[in-house]
This record gives structure tokens, C-alpha cells and sequence, in this order.
């Protein structure tokens, strides 16, 4: 569970600068109801943009945000794609959650908070003199980074050198520093050996995705009713939660199919990784180039007891779908060759390279349980191409020109004809040679314990259920500490 024990000295610091950089922080209640966020905050976000360094920008950490630059409240339902099956090639309703819409442009920057505001409303962490340390394979440091801005709070960024050059030119004008460590997506060991260097120095305390529970509790509370509501909103009669599939970076997103699974007992989830890098599927190592996800371990917050399936993408698909989706004759193509419809064509840009991984997930679980009209299968979409200019530009030296016969065999190749290959449905004994797996990591490398082990595997009300339940102890937290600082009541 999240050690909520209160350190009084350092919170008292806190508060103190809290209120002198006039921050208030949101409760999981408005990141799902931002409809219950005081009037006072709304109307000064009317001035405020998406990625504008304004503490109220904490207040769009939720996946409600209207979809506007700048200036943009709040709506019922959370902002998704449903994808054709003229794009997909299956007939099952493939709807996607979209991440662009939060400040960063990633929906990263909630999985940070997560992790950042139960140290910060307990004092465990001292924003007058600790530095937020956030290893990442990309996008959670970036929201990390900015959290941290709008906190007032140092933050040191990790993340490997492979990834895109816009999250490094981004990074440069937010966090105290930047460090690339070796290597790729894949190279999450090289990220852990430099945080762990970084905590044995004085006041740097490293908030590690891949082993927080608020990431995994954030996910739980938030990224699960966001889809539950969009699930609810676009059902028929007839239709069903088949199934929610996501690629494993922290496996943090995938900690909402926790809270799906309470919903809609029926469905299955699927955890989705590079074929290069087939760690969960065969045990597998290697490089990859779907940005954003992480391998050659399993992550401590992954709840593989839960997980029903395991779905491997070739990173060729996504890069060659990134490009198709991109450049002018490919939605040429998609529009006039394969009939897709002009608000989908619209929004595909809002598809970063792991959100196109997600959906080829969605797809090879489509094909594999032979779904219908009637079967809706659930992902996100954590960024959009923005964050991938210089990768589409990579994509155009490598190849050359673009035109429609080379749209056709992209869209031919890397989705339609999408096999139910490098895939497995998890038995009891599958998933738990999975779990076995967090052993190499986790109790040889990061000092973990067989017994912490073997609780989430055997335990679920000591761990998983006990973490999910957390979130009303720590909205208490939050109100005492926005109470105690008293700038809602002055704003």
C-alpha cells in the first residue's frame, strides 16, 4: 500500500510553499468529477492554456478536458476516437481514449501526480530543499517535470537517448535537468542504475513508475471511470465490454483494467509489447521502437493475476501506420481507396506511436475471439504525432515519397492484415511465470523482498485492493493540506 504517514516538519514546508506560489492542489474526486472543482478555479482556466506553467493547470489533470488549446473547461464525457472498421478491418468497436488533451499532451501527467502529491500532502517529500527524481522512457517525466513546475518543486528528468528530439527540446525549458542514459525504450535497467545513483545523493527522491502504487492507483481511479463513462456513453443495446488492451511501459495504464474487471466481469485484458523485445511473451530482450513503452523486466505494479492475455506488436507496424496517418497521401488514400469517414481522418492525428500499438492490440484481440459488432474493446491513446514530427521526417528519408500505392500496402500490411500470431492467452501457470518474472528485477536488483513478492500474488486485499481503496484517505490529505495553506479561499 502507499505509506501515508505524515512527516509534520516537512509539511509544514509544503504549506508554507504552497501558499506562497498560490497552488491548490485537485482530489481524485474532481480529476473524475471535474464538474465538482470549485467555480472560482474554472473561471480563471478560462484565461489558462493547456500547456501553460499555471498551477491551475493541476485542475486539467483529468481526461474530461475540453479539446482546446487554450482557455478549454471541462465536458461530461472524456474525449475518444471510435476507429471505423474501414480503418481496422475488424468489425468490433474499437474505441480509444484520447491522452493529447491533457497539459504535456500525454495523459502521463496524471500517473506523475499520482505518484508526487501523496509524498507532498504527508511531507515525506520537502519541496523547499528534496529533488523529484523521475526515470522514465519518455513521456512520465515529462509530466513529472511539469507537475513539478507547477508545484514549485526541482525535478531531475531520465530518460534514454533514443527517444524522439521534440520530448528533449520540451524537456530542456521545464525540468532542472535532463539525463539520457544509453540506449533505447527497452534500456529500462540503464534508467534504474541511474536513479539509484541519484538517490544515494542528499535531498534526491526518485519517484520510479515502474514500482509506485499512485501511478497504479491513479490509473485505478481515474483512467478506469474515464472509460467506464465513455463505455456507458456509446453502448447500444446489445453491446458488451469485450475487452481492454494496453502496452506495458510502466504498467501503470493497464492498473485501470483492475477497476474495468469490477465493472464488467466478463471482459479481458490484454497487456501489450514490442515483438522485438518480447519479454512477457517468451522471456524475450532486444530494442524496439514504440516510444513510450518499457521491457526486459515486469514492471512491480503490473497485477499479471489479473492480466488475460499477452499480445506482442511488430514496431514496423507502428512506424509505418505513424506515417500513413501523418502524410497528406495517406489520408488521401484512407479517404478515397479504403472509405474512411472525414471526423475519423480528422483525429488521427491524435495517434502517437504507442497508441497505434494500442490499437493493433485492440485488433489482434478482435481477430482472436472472432468479436462482433456488438463486442467493444477499450484502449488510449497516451500522446499524439506531435510529439513525433522528426520521427515521421526519419520515416520520409528512409523511404522516399509517399503516394497512394505505398498507402495501400501500409494499411494492407500493418493493419488489415494483422495475424493472430506472436500472442498467448494466460493460464493460471502462465500468468504466474510471469510474475516470477519481477523476482530477477525486483528483489536481486531493487531491493524488494520475496515476502513483498509473494503479497501480490497471494494478498490482493493487503495490495491491490488495499491501494484502491486508498483514494478517499488521501482526498482527506489533500483537503486538510489546500485548507491549511487557504489560497482556494483567497483566490
Amino acid at each position: 500500500m502507499i505509506d501515508l504517514t505524515i512527516h509534520h516538519e516537512n509539511l509544514a514546508h509544503n504549506i508554507r510553499k504552497a501558499r506562497e506560489n498560490r497552488v491548490v492542489i485537485p482530489t481524485y474526486r474532481q480529476m473524475k468529477h471535474p464538474e465538482t472543482i470549485p467555480g472560482v478555479i474554472r473561471d480563471r482556466l478560462k484565461a489558462v492554456g493547456l500547456w501553460d506553467v499555471d498551477p491551475l493547470n493541476l485542475f486539467r489533470i483529468t481526461w474530461k478536458n475540453e479539446a482546446k488549446e487554450t482557455g478549454g473547461l471541462y465536458q461530461d464525457v472524456p474525449n475518444y476516437i471510435e476507429l471505423p472498421p474501414s480503418l481496422t478491418g475488424v468489425p468490433a468497436r474499437i474505441v480509444c481514449l484520447v491522452g493529447k488533451w491533457f497539459p504535456t499532451g500525454c495523459h502521463k501527467v496524471g500517473a506523475s501526480y499520482g505518484c508526487l502529491v501523496p509524498r507532498l500532502v504527508t511531507g515525506q517529500f520537502d519541496a523547499t530543499t528534496d529533488h523529484a527524481v523521475w526515470p522514465s522512457t519518455g513521456n512520465y517525466c515529462r509530466g513529472g517535470a511539469f507537475n513539478s513546475k507547477l508545484l514549485a518543486v526541482d525535478s531531475v528528468a531520465i530518460l534514454p537517448e533514443g527517444m524522439s528530439r521534440e520530448r528533449f527540446d520540451w524537456l530542456r525549458s521545464i525540468a532542472g535537468q535532463v539525463i539520457a542514459t544509453p540506449g533505447c525504450e527497452s534500456n529500462v535497467k540503464e534508467i534504474f542504475d541511474k536513479a539509484n545513483g541519484l538517490k544515494r545523493q542528499p535531498h534526491m527522491m526518485v519517484f520510479n513508475q515502474f514500482e509506485e502504487m499512485g501511478n497504479h492507483l491513479w490509473h485505478y481511479q481515474v483512467t478506469g471511470d474515464a472509460i467506464a463513462t465513455v463505455f456507458e456513453h456509446v453502448k447500444r443495446p446489445g453491446d458488451r465490454m469485450a475487452g481492454a488492451c494496453f502496452t506495458s511501459g510502466s504498467a501503470g495504464t493497464i492498473g485501470c483494467g483492475d477497476y474495468l474487471k469490477e465493472q464488467y466481469p466478463a471482459m479481458r485484458l490484454a497487456v501489450g509489447e514490442a515483438l522485438q523485445c518480447p519479454t512477457i511473451l517468451n522471456n524475450g530482450f532486444g530494442g524496439h521502437r514504440i516510444e513510450g513503452i518499457g521491457d526486459k523486466h515486469i514492471p512491480w505494479i503490473h497485477n499479471v493475476k489479473n492480466t488475460d492475455m499477452v499480445i506482442a506488436i511488430d514496431d514496423e507496424d507502428s512506424q509505418r501506420l505513424l506515417r500513413l496517418f501523418s502524410d497528406p497521401a495517406g489520408l488521401r488514400y484512407l479517404r478515397m481507396e479504403a472509405g474512411v469517414d472525414e471526423e475519423t481522418l480528422s483525429r488521427l492525428s491524435w495517434l502517437g506511436i504507442s497508441g497505434i500499438a494500442n490499437v493493433l492490440c485492440c485488433i489482434k484481440m478482435a481477430k482472436y475471439y472472432e468479436l462482433t459488432g456488438r463486442d467493444v474493446v477499450c484502449t488510449v491513446l497516451t500522446d499524439s504525432a506531435a510529439m513525433y514530427g522528426s520521427r515521421i521526417q526519419e520515416l520520409s528519408a528512409q523511404y522516399g515519397p509517399y503516394d497512394a500505392a505505398a498507402a495501400a500496402v501500409d494499411h494492407q500490411l500493418h493493419m488489415l492484415g494483422l495475424r493472430t500470431d506472436s500472442m498467448e492467452e494466460l493460464t493460471y501457470q502462465g500468468r504466474k511465470r510471469v510474475h516470477n518474472l519481477k523476482y530477477y528485477t525486483w528483489v536481486e536488483q531493487q531491493g524488494r523482498t520475496v515476502d513483498e513478492l509473494n503479497d501480490l500474488w497471494y494478498d490482493e486485499e493487503k495490495t491491490w485492493k488495499g491501494v484502491h481503496a486508498q483514494a478517499d484517505e488521501l482526498d482527506g490529505l489533500i483537503e486538510a493540506f489546500n485548507e491549511a495553506t487557504g489560497v482556494l479561499k483567497s483566490l
